[in-house]
């Protein structure tokens, strides 16, 4: 497939809806171009375990690949991030919450199992940020949503890092719900409204490894899901 030579600069919902998957893939290629050889290697090694352990996955109406390479474009070219150990987690932050029997090469593996593989592949600081945003078993008899709250509040209050991969993981979530279809923008919609004023804190704190100009950017991102929240749930 022929790109444009401005693909670098393309808005990434753009780049999704005209040129899907093998177009996220050239910007990721991209995007890592400017690191050094052996972490090159890191982080396409990271994107073929993703792609590996998510070939089936999809997101209503996309590869759920391409979220993944979002998120993690996005923290290279909008958060301005050149931290490996980040950037893989990020390429991988689902891998544990999703597969963990794949990944852990056996049925019925837990997280932590999971989390000792990456830990081995990529190293213990990636395997800590994917720990840190891998979602835990909620208990059934209390809000699903409010745990989920409660966990990103502690996971991320020790883990600076771990909040900017959950950031542009919000972000793609969160301002991508315009992009996203049927029942899942209600519900997406009411799990994450809640999340802004979270995540806005977090963002804010003075340990959040992030540009003044880069946080300013998060904080603009954010009141823009909020309008789309407030969009679709206020106007029921």
């Amino acid at each position: 497939m022929d790109f444009p030579s401005y693909l670098g600069t393309m808005p990434m919902h753009a780049i999704t809806e005209i040129y899907g998957e093998p177009g996220l893939r050239e910007r990721y290629r991209l995007e890592i171009e400017r690191f050094a050889p052996g972490e090159r290697e890191r982080l396409a090694a990271a994107l073929a375990l993703a792609a590996q352990l998510h070939r089936d996955d999809r997101r209503v109406r996309e590869p759920y690949l391409n979220h993944l390479l979002r998120v993690s474009i996005r923290i290279m070219h909008h958060y301005e991030v050149s931290d490996v150990d980040v950037i893989a987690a990020a390429v991988l932050h689902d891998a544990v919450e999703d597969h963990p029997d794949e990944l852990a090469g056996r049925a019925g593996a837990g997280a932590q199992e999971a989390l000792a593989v990456l830990a081995e592949r990529f190293g213990e600081r990636t395997a800590r940020f994917v720990g840190a945003v891998t979602n835990p078993e909620y208990d059934p008899l209390f809000d699903k949503h409010e745990q989920y709250r409660e966990h990103v509040r502690e996971s991320l209050d020790r883990e600076p890092w771990a909040r900017v991969i959950k950031v542009s993981d919000f972000t793609d979530n969160g301002v991508g719900v315009i992009h996203t279809t049927g029942p899942k923008v209600e519900r997406s919609a009411t799990k994450y409204r809640p999340m802004v004023p979270v995540l806005r804190e977090l963002v804010a704190r003075a340990d959040t490894p992030l540009s003044r100009l880069v946080k300013q950017h998060i904080f603009r991102q954010l009141d823009l899901a909020e309008e789309r929240f407030a969009a679709i749930l206020d106007g029921r």
